[in-house]
């Protein structure tokens, strides 16, 4: 399970990197316009454009070293 990482890796980056999550079930049409199709995926965004995107779950170093090599 990724949860513990990923709140971790937000309690890290705050304030100069903001996470969040999407809840797909709640609303699948937002996850349709990202193409969403796995979970978990990762997008990283720089001023409102996609940069990259990870499909599958990472450890916090993991996590972080994706983080970092993408913002």
């Amino acid at each position: 399970m990724m949860a513990p990482a990923y709140e971790q890796a937000a309690a890290k980056l705050v304030p100069q990197i903001r996470l969040a999550k999407l809840n797909t079930e709640a609303e699948p049409d937002v996850a349709a316009r990202f193409g969403i199709r796995g979970i978990p995926t990762l997008i990283a965004f720089k001023a409102g454009r996609e940069v990259a995107r990870q499909s599958g779950a990472l450890d916090l170093p993991g996590l972080m070293g994706w983080i970092k090599a993408n913002v």
